[in-house]
């Protein structure tokens, strides 16, 4: 059985999508579903990168979602089969330490019953 606490731990998840209109529903399914506590988007990222054996380019949004570990599995399988991409970012960041009453509100939100 997995550590409650680590269950708990916060986490930070990158997601980049094509546009605006994409990144605020993959955001608000997310939200919708209880999957993160907060979605940043920054818009008008410059992503060069390699596909198909070579070098492209393209303008994104990318997305930081804050969430818990306990969360990770659904909203990868949620990013997953809601992203127009074939291979879709999702990288995720463990939140080492922080702020106590932001990392409290990350777990509420995501799971009210804590």
């Amino acid at each position: 059985m997995t550590d409650p606490k680590k269950r708990r731990a916060a986490a930070v998840v990158f997601v980049t999508a094509p546009d605006l209109k994409t990144a605020r529903r993959l955001a608000r399914t997310a939200l919708d579903l209880r999957l993160v506590a907060c979605a940043n988007l920054i818009p008008r990222i410059e992503s060069l990168y390699w596909w198909k054996d070579k070098i492209e380019s393209s303008t994104e949004v990318l997305i930081v979602f804050k969430t818990t570990r306990a969360k990770l599995s659904a909203l990868e399988k949620c990013i997953v089969g809601k992203h127009p991409y074939d291979t879709p970012e999702f990288v995720v960041l463990p939140i080492a330490a922080g702020f106590k009453r932001y990392l409290d509100w990350i777990r509420g939100s995501v799971d009210p019953e804590l």
